[in-house]
């Protein structure tokens, strides 16, 4: 067997339709083909699965049972795989107290440095936010402090007896709202905007007070508590109460009065190294910070000052130098997260490894991709492998092989279209991804005709100072520029400053096992009606949640075996044998089709299927879409990144008059993909709509009706609209997405 290569045999994973390749190991790998065309199934729930198991095959059950678990995959074999490192877009985690500098672990070097040449001088541990030592007496290390929102909180114009306080614990007629009655401090019909400032002291801030009541003879004894201070009570809860993320919503999160948001006590803030504060540093731009550090001489910590260089400039390298070490991982984008876990990996000394990655491009203008690609070249440069699930043409076009899987979606993909070197998948005519890597992009020269603009005036977010901007309604509005531009900061403040602009992104989908296509259009309440009414029976039966489910699974289809440290097993369930419902239900038919049949249906066969002019209406929708494949049966939890987002649009085809508003839509789409998303936007305007756009993707660009730059670089330099116009009179100026779309339409296609 050949050791530098790879072999897979029969991969069945999901839509995989038995498939068996090799890939080269030593080399730079990617994989493409269209959404939902079985890229996914092949490298993470295949190789990667099979890497995991592999691997904990080695390790004791002790160990092993608390490590997240791994479904074994459907592939008959993988021969000759490594070691894999997976580098996903996933966010690093939530933790508030967890920022790039202790992520990294360049915050511990810092504390390092202080403690060996700071003035006055302390331990390292007075210089952790995360030790009593160190942390801020206020905030105790997080940084920041909640406020109360009192326009959020409480409606100002009605009385406690027609519903004022706005939190649900205290809703008229709940418990609190009879202690708040009882309680006599308040006149219930007084409209809250006529309390004087004792009322409306007792109402939000008042310490917990007993209050007696005698009823049927009894004493009963109550305590009544401000408002503001019971919430703040549960919000330290060490319990992690799960109201506790509903309190927050009527609160705003501001800067720690202390330590204005630098997390450290007075003590180690004033410290200095060559007079600056370790909260100044913190504070830095990496770029800066790298600079500052080439400043210190000292011998006895060259060491110390050599290793935070070294990991700073992997971060450079990614073109994340705009980011600063205070910065909480909470709050950066998956892509942010994705490159700080490449430069770790840059600086991992093992080699023979597997590196999977996926869509690593994303988020990322096309200035920096290419230091994303010299990154990949050059952990495959140390013997390792990369295999990179992508779309973007930068990173394909740069590869060593291309696998290429499709040759459509769901069940018209699974298959192997092409997998060699990359220059020749253009001669294969069976492949999507080669004609649309074969076709040079043609600048767009139609100048749309716009009558009215949205405008807002004086925006300070972030790095954004007193911009004014003026976007067109009524056409497809881009807005451009490197990483950290401002572009993000800027569609956020106008979101929070406007509740009628909507946002439309992947988040909110509800993704699940017992939600599928035909739950989410409400095209399976209709069909359960018109089942009911033809068989004269309730409508609950056809319900795989409610009456009809099958007893035995409870309606899932597949008993969940738990295997302990092997990972969760599903098996079909032998009573309904996947069917989810109970065998008496399924003799109900409609036009000779029992319900299952119906769940098994592609969109395009139930569209000839009913003859209902709702149902038809709905599955039109998600036909528009590139979507007619789809089961209407197929859970949500099974659609790939692009399905689901395409999913989600489409409920808001059918409405008029609204700015709708999509952060980076092109992600995890393949350029045929890209196309039909363009061709839904265009229906969502032409309905009279308004769409804005932040992307990078430069045939997306291209094809925009109006872009809006930003820049003219990233963090303190950026911020500003560097460009206002059409994509023919960006070209003609020097910014940097002017540069990429000129060398972009420009290239010489692969041959």
């Amino acid at each position: 067997m050949n050791n530098n290569k790879i072999k897979i045999v029969g991969a069945k994973e999901n839509n995989l339709k038995n498939i068996s390749l090799e890939i080269d190991k030593h080399k730079f790998n990617v994989v493409t083909g269209v959404s939902g065309s079985g890229k996914s199934s092949l490298v993470f729930d295949c190789i990667y699965a099979t890497a995991q198991s592999s691997f904990y095959e080695t390790l004791s059950t002790y160990i092993v049972k608390n490590l997240p678990k791994i479904n074994k995959p459907n592939v008959d074999n993988i021969y000759n795989l490594s070691p894999c490192v997976l580098i996903e877009q996933k966010k690093l985690g939530q933790n508030p107290r967890s920022t790039i500098g202790t992520y990294t672990e360049i915050f511990t070097y810092l504390r390092l440095l202080y403690s060996r040449i700071g003035y006055p001088s302390y331990d390292s541990s007075y210089f952790s936010f995360n030790t009593p030592k160190g942390a801020c007496e206020k905030c105790g290390g997080l940084g920041f402090e909640l406020k109360p929102d009192l326009n959020k909180l409480i409606d100002f114009d009605k009385s406690l007896n027609e519903g004022a306080i706005k939190h649900r614990t205290w809703k008229v007629g709940s418990r609190y709202f009879n202690i708040q009655k009882i309680s006599n401090f308040f006149d219930m019909d007084k409209k809250i905007k006529e309390y004087n400032d004792k009322e409306l002291y007792n109402l939000l801030y008042k310490e917990s007070t007993k209050i007696s009541q005698e009823s049927f003879g009894l004493v009963q004894t109550f305590s009544h508590e401000g408002i503001i201070n019971r919430i703040m009570k549960r919000q330290g809860d060490s319990r992690g109460l799960s109201i506790n993320e509903y309190d927050r919503s009527f609160f705003v999160e501001d800067d720690c009065s202390a330590c204005s948001g630098s997390r450290l006590n007075a003590k180690a803030r004033e410290v200095k190294v060559n007079n600056k504060t370790l909260v100044e540093l913190l504070n830095m731009e990496l770029v800066d910070l790298y600079s500052f550090l080439c400043e210190i001489k000292d011998e006895a910590v060259q060491d110390i000052i050599n290793k935070m260089k070294k990991d700073i400039q992997n971060l450079i390298n990614l073109g994340i130098g705009y980011l600063t070490l205070n910065r909480g991982i909470n709050t950066l984008s998956n892509g942010e997260s994705q490159k700080i876990k490449l430069a770790k990996a840059i600086d991992n000394s093992l080699n023979e490894l597997v590196y999977i990655m996926d869509e690593p491009s994303t988020g990322f203008h096309a200035r920096d991709v290419n230091k994303i690609i010299n990154s990949i070249k050059d952990i495959v440069s140390r013997n390792n492998t990369a295999i990179v699930v992508e779309h973007n043409r930068q990173v394909i076009e740069s590869s060593d092989n291309i696998i290429d899987i499709g040759p459509k979606s769901g069940n018209e993909g699974g298959e192997l279209i092409y997998n060699g070197c990359t220059k020749g998948i253009v001669k294969e005519k069976k492949s999507i991804t080669g004609q649309y890597l074969n076709n040079r992009k043609k600048l767009n020269y139609e100048h749309k005709k716009i009558s009215k603009y949205y405008e807002l005036n004086d925006i300070s977010i972030h790095n954004i100072k007193n911009l004014n901007v003026k976007i067109p309604l009524g056409v497809l509005t881009c807005i451009t520029g490197v990483s950290g531009s401002g572009k993000s900061s800027l569609i956020k403040y106008i979101i929070d400053n406007d509740k009628k602009i909507v946002k439309v992104g992947k988040d909110n989908l509800g993704v699940n096992s017992r939600s599928n296509v035909a739950t989410y259009t409400k095209v399976f309440d209709i069909i359960r009606e018109i089942f009911a009414k033809e068989n004269k029976v309730d409508s609950g039966l056809f319900s795989f949640n409610s009456k009809g489910a099958c007893e035995n699974c409870g309606g899932n289809g597949f008993i969940k075996m738990d295997m302990h440290f092997l990972g969760d097993v599903k098996q079909e369930c032998e009573i309904c044998h996947g069917k989810r419902y109970k065998k008496e239900v399924l003799e109900y038919k409609f036009k000779d089709k029992n319900i299952n049949d119906i769940l098994n249906m592609t969109v395009d066969e139930a569209l000839i299927f009913f003859d209902n002019t709702e149902i038809k209406t709905k599955l039109q929708i998600l036909k528009d879409v590139g979507l007619e494949y789809l089961r209407l049966g197929q859970t949500l939890d099974t659609l790939s990144g692009g399905e689901v987002q395409r999913v989600n649009m489409s409920k808001y085809l059918d409405k008029k008059g609204s700015i709708y508003v999509f952060d980076e839509p092109t992600q995890g789409l393949h350029l045929k993909d890209i196309e039909v998303l363009k061709k839904v936007m265009r229906k969502i305007i032409e309905k009279g709509n308004s769409v804005i756009v932040i992307e990078h993707n430069l045939d997306f660009i291209i094809d925009s009706d109006y872009i809006i730059d930003m820049g003219p670089d990233a963090g303190k330099n950026g911020g500003k609209i560097v460009f206002s116009g059409f994509v023919d009179d960006l070209i003609k100026t020097n910014t940097y997405t002017a540069s990429a779309i000129k060398d972009y339409c420009e290239k010489i296609v692969l041959k």
